[in-house]
């Protein structure tokens, strides 16, 4: 979460500014999407050309059908029952030459409700998979871009697994052969002083391939036992506390097997004796000594075992560190969960022509990052970026970035700039189609682009002056922006329909065709204001509001409006967030320039980014946590994406914000641990 001078908090997480042989199994790290919420009939369309100044206004969602006409299709839907569970998901089924049906399924969700490995692809028309077989001869499925997703033919797939498939109307109904786990045996390697994350494997046996999903949970929080000694302080855990994740499987466990790892309730511990206060302690002076923390009692890996509907749960409790990689073998039928400070699997796939999904290890001398990243090569035809905002209605609001790109239809997309995670306000630039929605802050880093994939990255700044009939000229400091400071902001139509005061004592000039209006006092908790379509809002707070006697009502008033550096004014969208990182390959990193706290700077954390390479091509990439540890800082940052081939980079918001988005799914963590953010980039495939 991010610290603004004046104590707004901006998007969780990152940012802060300161003023406020052959082996017959494949492993593979799966970002659990267990919940996929689809809107498949709208989209985002703006007008391209500049609009009048005074006259902004929210692009407009029109209603459009989720993908393109495709003949032979013979029914549709946006939900998946498994097992008799519905879930979203999108699927088609289509008549061929031969008159044969095929079914279809959106690939975000195949992958992730299946528990199906993708393997590494450099045709876009095809996908090679693994699942309970062999990697060295996969089975590939046929793709087809329609819209925003791209959809396997599952047809030879779900025969070959025996799986039976129905349609009810707008839900594709699956039904799997019943499975049995059989067995599950938890590797007895002992932890070493010099190795604590040595890794764990967890053998699960099953009688035939089943799906299966993995979800990360919350933090376990662990109770702490009171000292004995009323004049001993409880000493705190200096160990970070570890995580609950959770296996599931469709089938059911031999109850020998829930038996072995059902929890035991706690034995109830003898009451201490009570122990009288050490007078003599209290009497004489005393020497501090530091509470020797307890040796930690490592908890059991696997919590519980449960069946519940027909599907078995696993629980772990993961040490801090450490993650689950599953990967999946057969005969025999097993899944294999290996506990380990790298579970991170290699992926290179041709997506879609001109997007290129990547993931690996980035190594900084002895650090190991995790990188999960899109290339995308802006002038493959069909291809265009745009900011996306999360409220259809005005700039207030969030959204999981997830849910954002689907209301758009964009095909891929990233998380962007801060925002004010109390009143969901944006904290930064955002301008679309040569239309700002919201101005720059602080002088921060931003980027900037147009639609034939030419890129500006720098530190930017919006002057905007209001001019009199007299010729006095006020600077506007602010547009659109819930960064609050004194001085003159301007509030349009983008806004949303009207303004709600952000600080007490402001005084609101009304602003229709270029004269002023009216003059409305205002504050915290006071009325809205509507903002005028063929105008604007001027708010005068503190030492400004002195200024409202020079704008009286009826006083003619023009906006004179520029870019420092003017090279952005260049461009019709822009996407500001910061610190800039590189320019020109240089590593340019000045977060305190751009006031960010120092808190920030030094803090380690999942961080999001987007650069151009010397190719052309663009990267949007999500930094996780380091092998055993937590994730860079702004200086790792920065000497991670110059590693990886970045020409110009760009810090964008973080932590938790930070949501790599593809086809339906999330692709860098679980769509349960990424946070509600303001906006982003997405990433749009024209159909040809």
């Amino acid at each position: 979460m991010v610290k603004m001078p004046n104590s707004c908090q901006s998007g969780n997480g990152d940012g802060s500014a300161n003023a406020k042989g052959e082996r017959r199994f494949f492993r593979a790290t799966m970002s659990p999407i267990l919940l996929i919420t689809l809107c498949l009939t709208t989209t985002c369309v703006t007008n391209a050309q500049e609009p009048q100044k005074n006259a902004q206004s929210i692009p407009s969602l029109i209603s459009q059908s989720p993908a393109p006409a495709l003949t032979g299709v013979v029914s549709s839907g946006n939900q998946i029952s498994l097992n008799g569970r519905t879930l979203p998901g999108t699927w088609f089924q289509r008549s061929g030459k031969s008159g044969q049906v095929t079914t279809n399924i959106s690939d975000g969700a195949f992958r992730q409700l299946i528990g199906v490995n993708f393997l590494n692809s450099s045709n876009s028309a095809s996908q090679p998979i693994q699942w309970f077989s062999s990697v060295t001869k996969p089975l590939v499925l046929t793709t087809r871009l329609l819209g925003a997703y791209r959809y396997l033919d599952i047809s030879n797939f779900a025969q070959t697994s025996g799986w039976e498939i129905r349609t009810n109307g707008n839900i594709l109904a699956i039904a799997t052969p019943k499975a049995q786990v059989t067995n599950i045996v938890q590797s007895q390697q002992r932890p070493e002083a010099s190795a604590p994350l040595q890794q764990t494997r967890i053998l699960v046996d099953l009688d035939r391939p089943t799906p299966w999903q993995v979800a990360q949970g919350s933090t376990i929080k662990k109770i702490q036992t009171p000292s004995l000694d009323p004049d001993t302080p409880t000493p705190k855990s200096t160990v970070p506390p570890n995580r609950e994740w959770t296996i599931t499987l469709d089938g059911i466990a031999d109850p020998l097997l829930i038996e072995r790892y059902t929890p035991q309730p706690p034995a109830v511990p003898a009451a201490p004796p009570t122990l009288l206060p050490n007078l003599l302690k209290q009497l004489l002076p005393v020497t501090p000594t530091q509470p020797i923390p307890p040796t930690p009692v490592p908890e059991p890996l696997i919590q519980q075992v449960e069946v519940v509907k027909n599907q078995t749960i696993i629980s772990l409790s993961v040490p801090f560190g450490l993650s689950p990689q599953v990967s999946t073998v057969a005969n025999p039928n097993r899944l294999i969960i290996e506990i380990r400070p790298d579970p991170l699997e290699e992926r290179d796939i041709t997506w879609a022509p001109g997007l290129r999904w990547r993931q690996h290890y980035v190594n900084l001398g002895t650090e190991r990052f995790p990188v999960v990243w899109l290339e995308v090569n802006p002038r493959k035809f069909g291809l265009t970026l745009k900011p996306m905002w999360a409220s259809p209605d005005g700039l207030a609001g969030t959204a999981p970035l997830i849910q954002t790109a689907q209301r758009y239809l964009a095909v891929a997309g990233i998380n962007g700039g801060y925002f004010n995670r109390n009143n969901k306000l944006p904290l930064g630039a955002i301008r679309r189609d040569g239309q700002w929605l919201s101005g720059p802050i602080l002088n921060r880093g931003a980027i900037a682009w147009n639609d034939s994939g030419q890129f500006y990255f720098g530190r930017l700044t919006l002057e905007e002056t209001l001019i009199t009939a007299n010729g006095q000229r006020l600077p506007i400091l602010f547009l659109n922006s819930g960064y609050v400071q004194s001085g003159i902001a301007r509030y349009t139509s983008a806004w949303g329909s009207t303004y709600t005061p952000l600080t007490d004592n402001e005084i609101i000039l009304v602003v229709q065709k270029d004269q002023i209006t009216n003059q409305l006092p205002g504050g915290i908790g006071g009325t809205a204001v509507p903002i005028p379509q063929d105008g604007y809002l001027l708010t005068l707070r503190a030492n400004a509001a002195s200024a409202a006697s020079q704008l009286p009502i009826g006083s003619a008033v023009s906006i004179s409006s520029a870019t420092a550096p003017a090279d952005f004014s260049r461009y019709s969208h822009i996407i500001g967030a910061g610190p800039l990182l590189i320019q020109n390959r240089q590593i340019v990193l000045d977060a305190k320039g751009e006031k960010f706290s120092n808190a920030f700077i030094a803090e380690k954390a999942i961080r999001s980014g987007i650069c151009t390479t010397a190719t052309g091509t663009l990267m949007i990439t999500a930094v996780h946590n380091r092998a055993g540890g937590y994730g860079p800082n702004l200086a790792e940052h920065a000497q991670l994406m110059q590693q990886m081939g970045c020409v110009d980079a760009l810090n964008l918001d973080g932590g938790s914000s930070t949501s790599l988005y593809l086809g339906g799914q999330l692709l860098d963590r679980s769509p349960s641990t990424a946070a509600r953010v303001h906006n982003g980039i997405g990433i749009f495939l024209k159909p040809r």
